[in-house]
């Protein structure tokens, strides 16, 4: 690890006053959750149709019940628990250092952590809504409705609160994100490859000079980067 990116990381987080922390899949593999697109991720697999047309609005519509089983099997990780970098985040956020949390992630680890200013661009596994009369399940009660989950009030389709292919990121939430990225003094982002939007395009919006890329590989967005560390997340937050 590079000692001198290290250290000036850590005077940097050590000054800063409203962190924002930016992060995607990378930041929850330490805890056992695979990614889309690593070697062992969902874009690796195989399965009867390609996993981003398994997770689209259309397919959940037509097929749900392939839908449901892969949603289940390959997407819910309910035993999952926060790493060093979600401890750390909530950390700082009590602490008064830490504004925002904005992840591409739904498995709501830094909630479990102890997050409480988190924007979950894609929504939550741990929230879920019948279609039809809106009643709210938690994650522990929609694996008990059925293998297409059935409202226990009204009887209708019940849908994990995820954004789904070819549906819109909630309004709200994105202002949210954006306008803490635009208040940041310090920007960090982690674990993704910023190859998804608009979501990538969300560093733009920082108007700082200490947007710090944290990924064990390159990305697209690195030029812009006033510190870049290939290096791995968990490893990164351990020194901090």
């Amino acid at each position: 690890m590079d000692e001198d990116k290290l250290k000036r990381l850590a005077g940097w987080v050590e000054e800063a006053r409203r962190i924002v922390f930016f992060g995607g899949a990378g930041v929850s593999t330490e805890s056992g959750i695979p990614d889309f697109r690593g070697v062992d991720g969902l874009y690796s697999q195989k399965f009867s149709d390609p996993p981003e047309t398994i997770i689209s609005h259309t397919y959940y519509l037509r097929k749900p019940k392939v839908f449901f089983e892969f949603y289940r099997t390959r997407m819910l990780y309910p035993d999952a628990q926060p790493n060093i970098a979600h401890i750390k985040l909530a950390q700082w956020e009590r602490e008064g250092r830490l504004l925002a949390v904005v992840t591409q992630n739904i498995d709501g680890l830094h909630q479990k952590a102890g997050s409480r200013a988190v924007y979950e661009l894609h929504g939550s596994v741990h929230r879920n809504t019948c279609q039809r009369c809106g009643a709210r399940y938690s994650l522990e009660e929609f694996l008990t409705l059925g293998e297409v989950p059935v409202c226990r009030v009204c009887g209708g389709r019940v849908k994990p609160d995820v954004v789904l292919y070819e549906e819109p990121l909630d309004h709200a939430t994105v202002e949210g994100a954006l306008d803490a990225i635009r208040r940041a003094d310090l920007l960090i982002v982690a674990g993704t490859s910023l190859t998804v939007y608009p979501a990538a395009a969300f560093l733009d919006e920082y108007p700082g000079n200490r947007l710090v890329l944290i990924n064990k590989t390159p990305t697209p967005r690195d030029d812009i980067a006033n510190l870049t560390l290939h290096e791995k997340l968990g490893e990164v937050f351990e020194r901090l």
